[in-house]
Protein backbone atom coordinates (compact mmCIF):
# COMPACT_ATOMS: atom_id res chain seq x y z
CA UNK A 1 0.00 0.00 0.00
CA UNK A 2 1.52 3.64 -1.21
CA UNK A 3 2.71 6.11 1.68
CA UNK A 4 0.29 8.97 1.79
CA UNK A 5 2.12 11.69 0.98
CA UNK A 6 1.50 15.12 1.45
CA UNK A 7 0.00 17.73 -1.01
CA UNK A 8 2.29 20.52 -2.41
CA UNK A 9 2.30 24.22 -3.42
CA UNK A 10 4.44 26.33 -5.76
CA UNK A 11 6.56 29.18 -4.60
CA UNK A 12 8.48 32.01 -6.08
CA UNK A 13 11.99 33.39 -3.96
CA UNK A 14 12.42 36.96 -4.45
CA UNK A 15 16.48 37.75 -4.60
CA UNK A 16 18.31 40.30 -5.13
CA UNK A 17 19.00 40.84 -8.83
CA UNK A 18 21.76 43.15 -9.76
CA UNK A 19 22.64 42.27 -13.51
CA UNK A 20 24.84 43.08 -16.32
CA UNK A 21 22.48 44.21 -19.20
CA UNK A 22 25.49 44.67 -21.90
CA UNK A 23 27.59 41.59 -21.55
CA UNK A 24 30.07 41.98 -24.64
CA UNK A 25 30.40 46.25 -23.91
CA UNK A 26 31.54 45.08 -20.10
CA UNK A 27 33.77 42.58 -21.18
CA UNK A 28 35.35 45.29 -22.98
CA UNK A 29 35.38 47.60 -20.54
CA UNK A 30 36.69 45.80 -17.69
CA UNK A 31 39.46 44.00 -19.87
CA UNK A 32 40.47 47.79 -21.07
CA UNK A 33 41.79 47.77 -17.65
CA UNK A 34 44.23 45.63 -17.22
CA UNK A 35 45.90 48.09 -19.98
CA UNK A 36 45.94 45.81 -22.74
CA UNK A 37 47.99 49.04 -25.31
CA UNK A 38 50.39 48.69 -22.98
CA UNK A 39 51.25 44.93 -22.46
CA UNK A 40 49.95 43.18 -25.40
CA UNK A 41 51.70 43.62 -28.88
CA UNK A 42 50.44 43.28 -32.35
CA UNK A 43 50.61 39.63 -33.29
CA UNK A 44 51.22 38.05 -29.70
CA UNK A 45 49.25 35.42 -28.65
CA UNK A 46 46.87 35.31 -25.61
CA UNK A 47 45.36 31.91 -24.46
CA UNK A 48 41.85 32.67 -23.14
CA UNK A 49 40.89 30.30 -20.50
CA UNK A 50 37.57 28.08 -20.23
CA UNK A 51 36.39 26.32 -17.89
CA UNK A 52 33.64 23.07 -17.22
CA UNK A 53 31.06 24.88 -15.26
CA UNK A 54 27.79 25.90 -16.68
CA UNK A 55 28.53 29.59 -15.99
CA UNK A 56 25.62 32.42 -17.52
CA UNK A 57 26.84 33.51 -21.04
CA UNK A 58 30.06 31.99 -20.67
CA UNK A 59 30.43 31.61 -24.60
CA UNK A 60 28.96 35.41 -25.24
CA UNK A 61 31.85 36.53 -22.68
CA UNK A 62 34.25 34.03 -23.98
CA UNK A 63 33.74 35.51 -27.77
CA UNK A 64 33.74 39.09 -26.74
CA UNK A 65 37.40 38.90 -24.61
CA UNK A 66 38.27 37.63 -28.29
CA UNK A 67 36.91 40.64 -30.12
CA UNK A 68 38.69 42.56 -27.73
CA UNK A 69 42.05 41.31 -27.70
CA UNK A 70 41.72 41.19 -31.47
CA UNK A 71 40.91 44.74 -31.48
CA UNK A 72 44.41 45.10 -29.90
CA UNK A 73 46.18 43.36 -32.36
CA UNK A 74 46.49 39.79 -30.82
CA UNK A 75 45.89 36.67 -31.79
CA UNK A 76 43.89 35.16 -29.09
CA UNK A 77 42.91 31.25 -28.68
CA UNK A 78 40.70 29.24 -26.30
CA UNK A 79 42.08 26.34 -24.04
CA UNK A 80 39.95 24.18 -22.24
CA UNK A 81 40.97 24.71 -18.09
CA UNK A 82 39.30 22.24 -16.09
CA UNK A 83 41.54 19.63 -14.28
CA UNK A 84 40.61 16.22 -15.11
CA UNK A 85 36.65 16.83 -16.86
CA UNK A 86 35.48 15.58 -19.59
CA UNK A 87 37.32 12.13 -18.72
CA UNK A 88 40.26 13.46 -18.68
CA UNK A 89 40.78 13.97 -22.43
CA UNK A 90 41.51 16.87 -24.82
CA UNK A 91 38.60 15.57 -26.87
CA UNK A 92 36.32 15.55 -24.05
CA UNK A 93 37.16 18.68 -23.09
CA UNK A 94 36.88 19.92 -26.27
CA UNK A 95 33.19 18.55 -26.04
CA UNK A 96 32.50 19.80 -23.11
CA UNK A 97 32.96 23.74 -24.62
CA UNK A 98 30.99 22.67 -27.07
CA UNK A 99 28.07 22.09 -25.15
CA UNK A 100 28.62 25.93 -23.76
CA UNK A 101 28.02 26.88 -26.92
CA UNK A 102 31.93 27.79 -27.18
CA UNK A 103 32.82 26.55 -30.72
CA UNK A 104 35.64 28.23 -32.77
CA UNK A 105 32.63 29.26 -35.39
CA UNK A 106 31.15 31.40 -32.80
CA UNK A 107 34.34 32.90 -30.87
CA UNK A 108 36.04 33.48 -33.97
CA UNK A 109 39.33 32.04 -33.28
CA UNK A 110 40.88 28.15 -32.59
CA UNK A 111 40.40 26.00 -29.61
CA UNK A 112 43.94 24.51 -28.71
CA UNK A 113 43.24 21.38 -26.68
CA UNK A 114 45.91 19.03 -24.73
CA UNK A 115 46.43 17.58 -21.59
CA UNK A 116 49.91 17.80 -21.73
CA UNK A 117 51.42 20.18 -19.10
CA UNK A 118 55.21 21.38 -18.55
CA UNK A 119 56.57 21.98 -14.88
CA UNK A 120 57.34 25.44 -13.86
CA UNK A 121 59.19 24.48 -10.38
CA UNK A 122 59.46 22.26 -7.69
CA UNK A 123 56.99 23.72 -5.19
CA UNK A 124 58.35 24.34 -1.17
CA UNK A 125 55.86 21.48 0.13
CA UNK A 126 57.93 18.89 -2.39
CA UNK A 127 56.00 18.94 -5.78
CA UNK A 128 55.37 19.77 -8.98
CA UNK A 129 53.91 22.45 -10.22
CA UNK A 130 52.37 22.06 -13.51
CA UNK A 131 51.14 24.35 -15.85
CA UNK A 132 49.00 24.37 -19.41
CA UNK A 133 51.82 23.32 -22.49
CA UNK A 134 49.94 25.09 -24.82
CA UNK A 135 49.05 28.49 -22.08
CA UNK A 136 52.91 28.52 -21.27
CA UNK A 137 54.14 29.09 -25.05
CA UNK A 138 51.55 31.31 -25.58
CA UNK A 139 52.73 35.64 -25.38
CA UNK A 140 50.18 36.14 -22.70
CA UNK A 141 47.66 33.87 -20.63
CA UNK A 142 43.73 35.63 -19.54
CA UNK A 143 42.31 33.93 -16.75
CA UNK A 144 38.22 33.66 -17.20
CA UNK A 145 36.53 32.46 -14.41
CA UNK A 146 33.20 32.99 -12.16
CA UNK A 147 34.40 33.43 -8.20
CA UNK A 148 31.30 31.72 -5.93
CA UNK A 149 31.93 30.19 -2.55
CA UNK A 150 33.80 26.56 -2.54
CA UNK A 151 31.59 23.78 -2.61
CA UNK A 152 34.32 22.00 -0.13
CA UNK A 153 36.87 24.22 1.23
CA UNK A 154 36.11 27.49 2.99
CA UNK A 155 38.37 30.31 2.98
CA UNK A 156 38.85 33.90 2.45
CA UNK A 157 39.66 32.98 -1.14
CA UNK A 158 37.65 30.35 -2.61
CA UNK A 159 36.58 29.64 -6.23
CA UNK A 160 37.71 31.72 -8.76
CA UNK A 161 41.22 33.22 -10.75
CA UNK A 162 43.33 31.81 -8.71
CA UNK A 163 41.49 28.44 -8.36
CA UNK A 164 41.58 28.22 -12.22
CA UNK A 165 45.57 28.83 -12.11
CA UNK A 166 46.09 25.99 -10.18
CA UNK A 167 43.24 23.46 -11.19
CA UNK A 168 42.47 24.20 -14.33
CA UNK A 169 45.55 25.17 -15.89
CA UNK A 170 47.20 22.41 -13.91
CA UNK A 171 45.11 19.84 -15.99
CA UNK A 172 44.61 16.33 -14.92
CA UNK A 173 48.03 15.75 -13.71
CA UNK A 174 48.40 19.08 -11.39
CA UNK A 175 45.08 18.88 -10.64
CA UNK A 176 45.26 15.49 -9.01
CA UNK A 177 48.65 16.77 -7.37
CA UNK A 178 47.06 19.54 -6.12
CA UNK A 179 44.06 18.08 -4.60
CA UNK A 180 46.92 15.28 -2.58
CA UNK A 181 48.84 18.39 -1.60
CA UNK A 182 45.58 19.43 0.20
CA UNK A 183 45.07 16.32 2.10
CA UNK A 184 48.32 17.21 4.39
CA UNK A 185 48.04 21.60 4.03
CA UNK A 186 44.86 23.68 3.62
CA UNK A 187 43.53 24.25 0.81
CA UNK A 188 44.73 28.39 1.37
CA UNK A 189 48.09 27.76 1.58
CA UNK A 190 48.73 25.43 -1.84
CA UNK A 191 46.28 27.86 -3.76
CA UNK A 192 48.38 30.99 -2.50
CA UNK A 193 51.49 29.13 -2.57
CA UNK A 194 51.06 27.62 -5.83
CA UNK A 195 49.14 30.84 -7.87
CA UNK A 196 52.16 32.87 -6.46
CA UNK A 197 54.38 30.48 -8.34
CA UNK A 198 52.32 30.45 -11.68
CA UNK A 199 51.99 34.45 -11.26
CA UNK A 200 55.60 34.72 -11.19
CA UNK A 201 56.69 32.51 -13.82
CA UNK A 202 54.19 32.61 -16.53
CA UNK A 203 52.66 35.46 -18.46
CA UNK A 204 49.56 36.27 -16.72
CA UNK A 205 47.85 39.40 -18.35
CA UNK A 206 45.03 39.01 -16.07
CA UNK A 207 41.69 37.85 -15.22
CA UNK A 208 38.41 38.11 -15.66
CA UNK A 209 35.89 37.32 -13.01
CA UNK A 210 32.63 36.62 -13.34
CA UNK A 211 29.55 37.12 -10.59
CA UNK A 212 26.12 35.33 -10.82
CA UNK A 213 23.21 36.07 -9.31
CA UNK A 214 20.67 33.72 -7.61
CA UNK A 215 18.60 33.77 -11.49
CA UNK A 216 21.70 32.20 -13.11
CA UNK A 217 22.52 35.55 -14.71
CA UNK A 218 25.68 37.81 -15.28
CA UNK A 219 25.55 39.98 -12.01
CA UNK A 220 29.15 41.51 -12.12
CA UNK A 221 32.05 41.41 -14.42
CA UNK A 222 35.44 42.85 -13.31
CA UNK A 223 38.69 42.91 -14.59
CA UNK A 224 41.58 41.77 -12.16
CA UNK A 225 45.44 42.61 -12.51
CA UNK A 226 47.68 39.67 -11.64
CA UNK A 227 49.14 41.57 -8.65
CA UNK A 228 45.49 42.23 -7.44
CA UNK A 229 44.04 38.34 -7.86
CA UNK A 230 44.17 37.59 -4.23
CA UNK A 231 43.08 40.69 -3.15
CA UNK A 232 40.02 41.25 -5.29
CA UNK A 233 39.19 37.44 -5.09
CA UNK A 234 38.48 38.23 -1.09
CA UNK A 235 36.28 41.21 -1.96
CA UNK A 236 34.33 39.48 -4.86
CA UNK A 237 33.29 36.23 -2.46
CA UNK A 238 31.84 38.23 -0.56
CA UNK A 239 29.69 39.89 -3.23
CA UNK A 240 29.27 36.40 -4.43
CA UNK A 241 28.42 34.66 -1.34
CA UNK A 242 26.20 37.33 -0.57
CA UNK A 243 24.20 37.12 -3.94
CA UNK A 244 23.85 32.82 -3.49
CA UNK A 245 20.70 31.44 -4.16
CA UNK A 246 19.21 29.31 -1.64
CA UNK A 247 16.22 27.16 -0.65
CA UNK A 248 13.25 28.75 1.23
CA UNK A 249 13.45 26.87 4.34
CA UNK A 250 16.17 25.88 7.06
CA UNK A 251 14.96 22.90 7.99
CA UNK A 252 14.11 20.00 5.53
CA UNK A 253 13.12 16.72 5.94
CA UNK A 254 13.43 15.44 2.52
CA UNK A 255 14.89 17.50 -0.64
CA UNK A 256 14.03 16.15 -4.07
CA UNK A 257 16.47 17.47 -6.76
CA UNK A 258 15.92 17.27 -10.33
CA UNK A 259 19.39 16.93 -11.22
CA UNK A 260 22.79 17.11 -10.30
CA UNK A 261 25.93 17.76 -12.69
CA UNK A 262 29.24 19.37 -12.85
CA UNK A 263 27.63 21.87 -15.06
CA UNK A 264 25.74 22.98 -11.65
CA UNK A 265 28.84 22.71 -9.32
CA UNK A 266 32.24 21.58 -9.07
CA UNK A 267 30.51 18.45 -6.67
CA UNK A 268 27.34 18.12 -9.15
CA UNK A 269 25.17 19.74 -6.25
CA UNK A 270 26.51 23.50 -4.27
CA UNK A 271 26.89 22.44 -0.71
CA UNK A 272 26.98 26.33 0.23
CA UNK A 273 22.77 25.85 -1.21
CA UNK A 274 22.05 22.20 0.15
CA UNK A 275 24.91 21.67 3.00
CA UNK A 276 27.18 19.09 3.70
CA UNK A 277 30.05 21.42 3.49
CA UNK A 278 33.06 19.78 4.02
CA UNK A 279 35.15 22.24 6.07
CA UNK A 280 32.93 24.70 8.30
CA UNK A 281 32.63 28.21 6.67
CA UNK A 282 30.63 29.98 9.54
CA UNK A 283 27.86 29.72 7.59
CA UNK A 284 24.13 28.62 9.04
CA UNK A 285 23.84 26.33 5.71
CA UNK A 286 20.55 24.31 5.61
CA UNK A 287 19.67 21.41 7.75
CA UNK A 288 18.93 18.24 5.11
CA UNK A 289 17.78 14.98 6.68
CA UNK A 290 17.39 13.19 3.54
CA UNK A 291 18.57 14.06 -0.23
CA UNK A 292 16.76 12.72 -3.34
CA UNK A 293 18.76 13.13 -7.03
CA UNK A 294 16.21 12.30 -9.97
CA UNK A 295 18.67 12.77 -12.85
CA UNK A 296 21.95 13.86 -13.94
CA UNK A 297 22.38 16.56 -16.30
CA UNK A 298 22.72 16.23 -19.88
CA UNK A 299 25.60 18.92 -20.44
CA UNK A 300 27.37 16.67 -16.90
CA UNK A 301 28.54 14.10 -20.17
CA UNK A 302 28.14 11.16 -17.27
CA UNK A 303 29.63 12.68 -14.60
CA UNK A 304 28.07 12.05 -11.27
CA UNK A 305 30.67 13.83 -8.97
CA UNK A 306 28.69 14.36 -5.83
CA UNK A 307 26.19 11.75 -5.84
CA UNK A 308 27.72 10.28 -3.25
CA UNK A 309 26.21 13.61 -0.84
CA UNK A 310 22.51 12.25 -1.27
CA UNK A 311 21.40 9.59 -0.16
CA UNK A 312 18.43 8.07 -2.74
CA UNK A 313 18.19 7.95 -6.54
CA UNK A 314 16.35 7.03 -9.03
CA UNK A 315 17.51 4.51 -11.16
CA UNK A 316 16.90 6.78 -14.41
CA UNK A 317 20.06 8.88 -12.46
CA UNK A 318 22.24 5.56 -11.97
CA UNK A 319 21.46 4.54 -15.60
CA UNK A 320 22.95 7.70 -16.52
CA UNK A 321 26.11 7.79 -14.85
CA UNK A 322 29.00 7.17 -16.39
CA UNK A 323 31.25 5.46 -13.94
CA UNK A 324 34.65 5.94 -15.32
CA UNK A 325 34.67 9.32 -16.01
CA UNK A 326 33.21 10.33 -12.50
CA UNK A 327 35.41 7.98 -11.02
CA UNK A 328 38.74 9.56 -13.15
CA UNK A 329 37.41 13.05 -11.30
CA UNK A 330 37.17 11.88 -7.87
CA UNK A 331 40.26 10.55 -7.72
CA UNK A 332 41.83 13.53 -9.20
CA UNK A 333 39.72 15.31 -6.92
CA UNK A 334 40.73 13.52 -3.51
CA UNK A 335 37.55 13.32 -3.50
CA UNK A 336 36.08 9.39 -3.46
CA UNK A 337 33.18 10.51 -1.31
CA UNK A 338 31.57 11.80 -3.54
CA UNK A 339 31.76 8.88 -5.65
CA UNK A 340 29.61 6.57 -3.93
CA UNK A 341 26.24 4.95 -5.15
CA UNK A 342 23.42 5.76 -3.20
CA UNK A 343 20.45 3.97 -2.20
CA UNK A 344 18.41 3.55 -5.79
CA UNK A 345 14.79 2.01 -6.52
CA UNK A 346 12.69 2.22 -9.86
CA UNK A 347 10.28 4.97 -9.73
CA UNK A 348 10.25 8.37 -8.45
CA UNK A 349 7.16 7.77 -5.81
CA UNK A 350 9.25 4.35 -4.72
CA UNK A 351 12.59 6.74 -4.08
CA UNK A 352 10.32 9.23 -2.25
CA UNK A 353 8.67 6.46 0.16
CA UNK A 354 11.82 5.06 0.78
CA UNK A 355 13.38 8.09 1.93
CA UNK A 356 10.69 9.10 4.22
CA UNK A 357 11.06 6.14 6.40
CA UNK A 358 14.66 7.97 7.39
CA UNK A 359 13.26 10.84 8.98
CA UNK A 360 12.42 9.67 12.49
CA UNK A 361 8.84 9.61 13.62
CA UNK A 362 7.28 12.46 11.37
CA UNK A 363 4.42 10.96 9.60
CA UNK A 364 4.91 11.55 6.16
CA UNK A 365 1.46 13.46 5.26
CA UNK A 366 3.43 16.20 7.77
CA UNK A 367 6.86 15.74 6.00
CA UNK A 368 8.77 18.75 5.05
CA UNK A 369 9.71 18.80 1.65
CA UNK A 370 11.21 20.94 -0.86
CA UNK A 371 11.54 20.08 -4.49
CA UNK A 372 14.39 22.25 -6.63
CA UNK A 373 15.19 21.88 -10.07
CA UNK A 374 19.35 22.06 -9.18
CA UNK A 375 20.90 23.99 -6.84
CA UNK A 376 21.52 26.95 -9.82
CA UNK A 377 17.52 27.22 -10.36
CA UNK A 378 15.74 27.99 -7.12
CA UNK A 379 13.81 31.02 -7.81
CA UNK A 380 10.48 28.73 -8.18
CA UNK A 381 10.35 25.51 -6.28
CA UNK A 382 7.57 22.90 -4.71
CA UNK A 383 7.39 22.54 -1.08
CA UNK A 384 5.14 20.42 1.28
CA UNK A 385 2.02 21.54 2.91
CA UNK A 386 3.54 21.80 6.48
CA UNK A 387 5.14 25.14 4.90
CA UNK A 388 1.84 26.85 3.25
CA UNK A 389 1.35 29.10 6.42
CA UNK A 390 4.68 29.90 7.36
CA UNK A 391 5.10 31.28 3.05
CA UNK A 392 2.09 33.45 3.66
CA UNK A 393 3.65 35.08 6.49
CA UNK A 394 6.62 35.96 4.19
CA UNK A 395 7.33 39.00 1.64
CA UNK A 396 10.21 37.19 -0.05
CA UNK A 397 7.92 34.54 -0.76
CA UNK A 398 5.42 34.47 -3.44
CA UNK A 399 2.76 31.64 -3.70
CA UNK A 400 1.47 30.31 -7.24
CA UNK A 401 -0.51 27.33 -6.10
CA UNK A 402 -3.00 25.95 -4.49
CA UNK A 403 -2.12 22.78 -2.55
CA UNK A 404 -2.45 19.70 -4.40
CA UNK A 405 -1.13 16.41 -4.80
CA UNK A 406 2.31 15.19 -6.71
CA UNK A 407 1.81 14.38 -10.10
CA UNK A 408 3.18 11.14 -10.31
CA UNK A 409 2.07 9.02 -13.84
CA UNK A 410 0.73 5.16 -13.27
CA UNK A 411 4.15 3.89 -12.88
CA UNK A 412 5.18 6.15 -10.55
CA UNK A 413 7.02 8.66 -11.60
CA UNK A 414 7.00 12.52 -11.62
CA UNK A 415 7.26 14.77 -15.08
CA UNK A 416 10.53 14.42 -16.95
CA UNK A 417 10.70 18.55 -17.18
CA UNK A 418 10.60 18.49 -13.51
CA UNK A 419 9.97 21.22 -10.46
CA UNK A 420 9.83 23.87 -13.51
CA UNK A 421 6.99 21.81 -15.72
CA UNK A 422 3.90 23.39 -16.21
CA UNK A 423 2.34 20.28 -14.51
CA UNK A 424 -0.23 22.38 -12.53
CA UNK A 425 -2.32 25.22 -13.23
CA UNK A 426 -0.29 28.42 -11.58
CA UNK A 427 -2.53 31.29 -9.42
CA UNK A 428 -0.28 33.69 -10.37
CA UNK A 429 1.85 34.64 -13.25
Amino acid sequence: MSTSLPPFFRVRQHFERPQVENVPATVDEQLQLLQLSEKVRPGETVAITAGSRGIANIHTITRAAVTTLRQQGAKPFIIPAMGSHGGGTAEGQREVLTSYGITEEYCGCEIRASMDTVVLCRAKEGFDVHFDRIASEADHVLVCNRIKPHSRYAGDVESGLMKMLLIGLGKHHGAKIYHQAMADHSFGTIIRNISGEVLAKCNILGGLAIIENAFDETAFLAGVPPNDFEQREKELLLMARKLLPRLPFQDVDVLIIDQIGKDISGTGLDTNVVGRKDEDDGVDHPRVRRMIVRSISEASHGNACGIGLVDFATRRAIDAVDWKATWINCLTGNHVEVAKQPIYLDTDRETLEAALTQIGFTPPADAKIVWIKNTKKLTVVECSAVFFDQAQARDDLEILSDLRPLPFDSPGNLPLDGVLGSWTSETSA
